[in-house]
């Protein structure tokens, strides 16, 4: 019965060792690469590790390498599929240029959520807060 009972501490990444993965952190960042060895405090080492940024479907790709990662700073870490990865319609451009259109879509969306708080200000509603401020 006991077998049946899924791994919820650091041993249950015992699977992903020399495994492509990715990784998702509590900043937002996207890590990809090798995992290939982890602590007891879920602490991993990444080997050929890169950062990956996205915008629709283009993305940008910065070389870290070898990363020690804490793990009390990961959301997220998955397996990728390795036959399924070369299946996904994105177009690799350069950092610079997913970075400005990043940049871009965030100065928007301000200007937007600026127009939309002074609309509804006028009708009486009082935003005090922004997205994140409501944990």
């Amino acid at each position: 019965m006991d077998a049946l009972i899924p791994f919820t501490t650091s041993g249950s990444l015992v699977d992903l060792v020399d495994k492509k993965v990715l990784v998702v952190l509590r900043d937002g960042r996207k890590l990809i690469g090798v995992f290939r060895s982890y602590d007891q405090f879920a602490n991993f080492l990444l080997e050929s590790c890169i950062e990956r940024i996205h915008h629709r479907f283009d993305y940008a790709d910065k070389d870290i390498g070898v990363l020690l990662v804490r793990g009390e700073n990961v959301v997220a870490l998955g397996e990728i599929d390795l036959i399924a990865e070369d299946m996904v319609p994105l177009r690799e451009v350069s950092w610079a240029e997913l970075e400005q259109k990043i940049n871009d879509e965030t100065k928007r969306r301000e200007r937007d959520h600026a127009i939309k708080d002074k609309v509804l200000a006028s009708k009486g509603f009082v935003n005090e807060g922004r997205e994140g401020d409501a944990y």
